[in-house]
């Protein structure tokens, strides 16, 4: 599939931008959504149940770390994919070197943080009784590559905004095949038990980076930086920071519910139903690959027509990028309503754990068809450049009804609460980011397209 310029962005047809855009970056997630879900098979088939749920405590301190490379990178990538529609090609090279210097500092100061309060922030996230020791060992190590894969997340979006998805697909397939090749050695060959996932883990964030270095170095990137573009500038700092704060928020958010979870859950049902969220969080992860594609794919697209003034062609991007992603939404609904028992028994079989999971797994899917156009709103204020619509919506879902939810509806229902809290969340933020979108479309899209 050809890779299509920045300035392709503003002219080829709207579908076949989707196509070109929202393909590629399907199969990375894809890639990369099979790594996490092959990379938990084998721990918990030759390692142990335990160990899932051991992964699943470390997920949320090591992912937020990452994330502050991806909200630098979303950030600043909505800056870019706007600067190079309009023309002002420095613009775009001074975010680019404002990105790096900024993911270095950052994740530096947040992985040495991490580690000196080890013991502390690792029962916090429900590393507790016999998960705490391989939650330990699996920490340690995935948090030293930590800053090497804030860089490739926050590179992966800037080889996105170039209008290059392909690229961007190469860079999130590499490490997760990496990643797996590495796991069978690791694992079940050399027998390195958590040592030996966590080593395989920070070994394919390398390799990640190796191939995004490349990419810059080498022709196929338009953005050719030099030492005065590492110089941070504080307009084009705040700039970042105040896009990226979305993506950070909703990751920090995404941290305190796997906090919340995974303590609420081990006080109700103890080590397996902290194994069946690790399951259910591993299917959030895979099978909304399509749809979460689509987002990737429609950001670029947005924000350069929208950088280029090109309004009707950001309404007919929104249109589509809904209908489509809600199809396919649609699709993974009915696969996961038909056979969540089949899926858990993928992962292990422990009776207590294939008793519980599907079940869980039926509900956090429930509300799945409608969650396109909560994912296409959120994210189409993002690509704009409209920071605080931006950082409200994407935090109503999870931060303003699901957080509120599990500490209220299992005081009366249970676990069955903390399941049911998910499809709740996802039709109350759906209906709120519906509103928002609507009318943003129609004050602003719609009146300057008849201006």
């Amino acid at each position: 599939m050809a890779n299509v310029t920045s300035q392709d962005l503003g002219k080829q047809p709207i579908t076949k931008l989707l196509v070109k855009q929202a393909v590629p970056a399907s199969i990375g997630i894809l890639v990369m959504s099979l790594n996490i879900l092959v990379d938990t098979i084998f721990v918990g088939n030759w390692i142990g149940p335990i160990a899932i749920a051991a992964i699943n405590v470390v997920l949320p301190v090591s992912f937020f770390i990452a994330a502050l490379g991806m909200s630098i990178g979303v950030g600043g990538s909505s800056i870019i994919s706007r600067a190079l529609g309009s023309n002002d090609v420095l613009k775009a090279l001074k975010t680019f070197g404002n990105q790096i210097t900024l993911t270095v500092l950052i994740t530096v100061v947040f992985v040495v943080f991490g580690l000196l309060y080890i013991n502390d922030i690792i029962p916090a996230f429900g590393g507790k009784g016999d998960i705490f020791e391989p939650a330990k060992i699996y920490y340690k190590i995935v948090l030293y590559g930590v800053p090497v894969l804030a860089l490739c997340m926050m590179g992966n979006t800037v080889i996105r905004a170039e209008g290059k998805p392909k690229f961007a697909m190469y860079a999130m397939m590499i490490p997760s095949v990496g990643n797996l090749i590495l796991d069978f050695f690791f694992i079940n060959i050399f027998d390195w038990g958590m040592a030996g996932a966590a080593w395989a883990t920070t070994g394919s964030y390398i390799i990640c980076f190796f191939f995004i270095l490349w990419f810059f170095l080498s022709k196929n990137s338009e953005l050719k930086i030099n030492l005065t573009h590492f110089g941070l500038d504080l307009p084009v700092v705040k700039e970042i920071a105040s896009l990226g704060f979305v993506t950070l928020s909703r990751q920090a958010i995404v941290s305190v519910t796997y906090l919340l979870m995974n303590n609420i859950l081990y006080d109700l049902g103890g080590e397996t139903s902290v194994t069946a969220y690790a399951i259910v969080g591993r299917m959030l992860m895979f099978a909304l690959f399509p749809v979460f594609g689509i987002t990737q794919g429609f950001l670029p697209i947005a924000g350069f027509n929208y950088g280029a003034k090109y309004y009707d062609r950001v309404r007919e991007t929104i249109n589509k990028a809904i209908k489509y992603a809600a199809l396919l939404a649609a699709v993974v609904f009915v696969f996961l309503m038909s056979f969540p028992e089949s899926i858990t028994r993928m992962f292990t079989q422990d009776a207590e754990v294939l008793k519980e999971t599907p079940s869980a797994m039926r509900w956090v899917f429930a509300a799945t068809p409608i969650i396109a156009i909560q994912l296409i709103g959120a994210a189409y204020f993002q690509a704009i450049g409209k920071a605080i619509p931006a950082l409200l919506l994407t935090l109503t879902r999870q931060g303003f009804f699901f957080i509120p939810l599990i500490l209220i509806l299992p005081n009366y229902f249970g676990e069955l609460g903390v399941w049911i809290s998910f499809p709740i969340a996802d039709v109350l933020s759906t209906i709120v980011t519906a509103f928002f979108l609507y009318r943003e479309v129609r004050l602003n899209l719609i009146s300057e397209v008849n201006q």
